[in-house]
């Protein structure tokens, strides 16, 4: 099982390349079971999400087709076999992705329920009472959601209970195949929503409204081939944003789209972090005084909740107290004890974190809960002294690409060993 060594202490200078979104890449994936025609896809991430989603295709009967670092082609001409096994899944948490273009495109779908980070519930209890809105027969045994539409889906207006990303998601991908109109309200407005009805639209479906709360979709008989480029992962970029901060670096961000990371760019401009955007570039310099700041997580435009637990890694060096408040996930906090154990002054009181600052870290032996505590606990050893030993670093692999050698041209002292 692979772990990062990090000696901390060395602010990071550079340009650091942003990838495509996993976010963005998987639902994209995920649309490509919803027609027989070839779909070529740019810029998707070499993560481990991906890897997942892409064996998951293939055992559909799907053909997906990667050579060097050149574009992903995936064509589903026929799809023997309309199910996402857990044996497949067990490591992702967006399994329930396909459920909704499965059962759109042959009537039928087995999905097991979702794995991955134990950051909370995901509600794909919302997926499969608006799939049942469509005309889908569901239930759920064995840790499968079963559902059944032979006769295919139907359009209707659907209201989510709470704001879902993977929800709206998988509901816009079966509402395309659906007949007749179908309108998603309280529909997620976050940019890999839209980024996936671009994709959608490019195959031929007829979708308005995507990046807005309410989403009109008229359904169309069938889809076609396209082709189509991932937009950056804006989780990635923010993380190496805090990365320049936390070291009192000066570093900029290629590729990225500023106006996705608003929120975060708000409160580094608050921390006393010199913030520069403009041509597809984010930059940001600190002389290492930070201010504490407050930071409530919310759907997009607010905070993300992607990007808490590295934020509060930052509030560690800032001086005074800041209040973290977790609003989307209710086990998002599983990273304040290892910050805890390098010296950080946290403590917890229900869905907030308060941090006392500035606290000198010092390296430890870490482990990693999820995806993103990984990614804090990478930017607190870079300000660590000492060494600081990140284990089950399998759970950033499964979002960050190569996130040690883009550090490591940062100047960041950091390498991996088995």
């Amino acid at each position: 099982m692979d772990k990062f060594s990090i000696r901390g202490g060395t602010p990071l200078k550079g340009e650091i390349a942003i990838s495509g979104s996993k976010n963005s890449g998987l639902p994209a994936l995920a649309a490509c079971l919803l027609t027989d025609q070839p779909v070529v896809l740019h810029r998707v991430p070499r993560v481990r999400d991906i890897r997942t989603m892409k064996s998951l295709l293939a055992s559909t009967g799907a053909k997906v087709d990667r050579r060097g670092s050149g574009p992903l082609s995936v064509q589903a001409e026929r799809i023997i076999r309309p199910e996402a096994p857990y044996d497949l899944v067990k490591t992702m948490r967006a399994s329930s992705l396909v459920l909704g273009p499965l059962v759109a495109r042959t009537g039928r779908a087995r999905v097991s329920l979702p794995g991955g980070c134990a950051i909370g519930a995901r509600p794909i209890n919302l997926h499969m009472r608006a799939l049942e809105q469509l005309g889908a027969r569901i239930r759920q045994e064995h840790g499968y959601v079963e559902a059944e539409a032979p006769e295919g889906l139907h359009g209707a207006a659907i209201h989510f209970d709470r704001i879902t990303v993977t929800g709206t998601e998988d509901l816009m991908m079966a509402a395309v195949l659906a007949k007749g109109e179908t309108i998603l309200e309280n529909a997620a407005r976050e940019p890999e929503v839209s980024d996936l009805a671009e994709l959608l639209t490019r195959m031929g479906a007829q979708i308005q409204g995507a990046g807005t709360s309410t989403i009109h979709i008229q359904g169309v008989d069938h889809l076609g081939g396209a082709e189509h480029t991932i937009i950056p992962d804006r989780i990635e970029a923010g993380t190496f944003l805090i990365a320049g901060a936390i070291t009192g670096g000066d570093i900029t961000v290629t590729g990225a789209i500023a106006e996705h990371l608003t929120a975060l760019l708000l409160k580094l401009g608050e921390a006393g972090v010199e913030v520069d955007t403009g041509g597809g570039r984010i930059h940001v310099r600190s002389s290492g005084s930070l201010r504490a700041v407050d930071a409530t997580t919310e759907e997009y435009p607010g905070f993300p909740t992607d990007l808490q637990a590295q934020f509060m890694a930052l509030m560690t060096q800032a001086e005074g107290i800041s209040f973290i408040t977790e609003t989307i996930f209710e086990n998002r906090f599983m990273h304040v004890p290892e910050l805890v154990r390098m010296g950080a002054n946290i403590r917890i009181e229900g869905r907030q974190a308060i941090v006392a600052g500035k606290r000198d870290l010092s390296g430890a032996g870490v482990i990693a809960s999820d995806l993103r505590a990984s990614a804090s606990l990478v930017l607190a050893g870079l300000v660590a002294k000492g060494e600081t030993i990140v284990d089950r670093v399998y759970h950033i692999d499964r979002g960050y690409e190569k996130i040690e050698g883009k550090l490591m041209r940062a100047g960041a002292q950091i390498r991996r060993f088995d």
